[in-house]
């Protein structure tokens, strides 16, 4: 297997045989991947990367301890004064690693983006609001260094699937976790959710029970309380296949940000689930849906 993995064919016709090999092991590894963590990192092993895109430094401390670290990328070509995305992944607050998502740096680092992705202390180690403070941490380690690889810290862009929307959004809009890690909030210039809980109490399944149930404050916890007029622009975007975050948590903050008078835009993908929405940022699933189109056409106006 490792020959023809490495392009090594010794017979006609075997570059064909290696092409559908190839697409036969990544539509099963994608169908795994929505179960778990390990087969993600199968699929980000195989998928095929996008041209023009570099991991340019890993494992940059953030902060202490061995899930305060995170991973640079950036295009080929380099440049000065990029804007910078900032990549939050999910897994429940329990779950996931920078390393398994190579594939969507490369791929916003080839769109003209300096994309940082940083790991984050998950559940049982800590509780809300650990993970989310953990997040403000990197963004403000991307302030203090982006510059040193081309990036602009003053153009950032905060991304996120699933746990990590709900990470980024409240980052957002709950203006005490940037201020906090000393983050001018101007330095945000858009906030973007594939897939994110916003509005999810009752806590009614394990994963958000043992992330939030110990909170002296239930309703601080959810970030559709915190929709507010000054907020950095939101892109919020969702599959109406999607059987792990229903419909209500895009839809309530969508109308409590319209209420506020803040800046939001939502869209809904036909036929595209909660995993669908992330893998479509993969060079070989981006024709399940549109997500890097969308993802960087929002973050090049937020930061032109």
């Amino acid at each position: 297997m490792a020959d023809w993995m490495h392009g090594l064919h010794p017979w006609p016709g075997a570059g064909r045989m290696v092409a559908m090999d190839r697409r036969f092991l990544l539509t099963g590894l994608t169908a795994l991947a929505a179960a778990c963590t390990p087969s993600l990192g199968a699929f980000n092993a195989l998928a095929p990367r996008d041209p023009g895109a570099r991991r340019v430094a890993e494992n940059q401390a953030y902060g202490v301890g061995p899930r305060r670290k995170l991973d640079v990328y950036a295009p080929e070509q380099g440049g000065e004064r990029l804007p910078v995305v900032v990549f939050i992944y999910g897994g429940s607050w329990a779950s996931g690693a920078k390393a398994d998502y190579a594939f969507a740096g490369a791929a916003l680092a080839a769109q003209g983006f300096l994309t940082i992705i940083p790991d984050y202390r998950l559940v049982p180690e800590v509780r809300f609001p650990g993970f989310i403070e953990d997040c403000a941490a990197a963004v403000r380690w991307v302030v203090d260094h982006a510059a040193e690889f081309g990036g602009d810290p003053s153009r950032i862009v905060i991304a996120g699937h699933s746990a990590g929307a709900y990470n980024a959004l409240m980052l957002a809009l709950d203006a005490t976790f940037l201020n906090d890690a000393g983050v001018a909030p101007s330095s945000v210039r858009g906030v973007a959710g594939l897939a994110g809980p916003y509005d999810f109490l009752p806590f009614d399944v394990d994963a958000t029970r043992n992330a939030f149930g110990q909170a002296a404050d239930l309703q601080s916890t959810q970030p559709v309380n915190f929709a507010r007029a000054d907020a950095p622009p939101l892109l919020l975007l969702w599959g109406d296949a999607d059987t792990t975050v229903g419909p209500r948590n895009l839809r309530s903050l969508d109308a409590a940000m319209r209420a506020a008078g803040g800046a939001v835009e939502t869209k809904i993908y036909p036929g595209v689930n909660h995993v669908d929405i992330m893998l479509a940022l993969s060079r070989p699933l981006r024709g399940r849906a549109p997500t890097l189109e969308d993802l960087t056409t929002f973050a090049r106006r937020v930061t032109a």
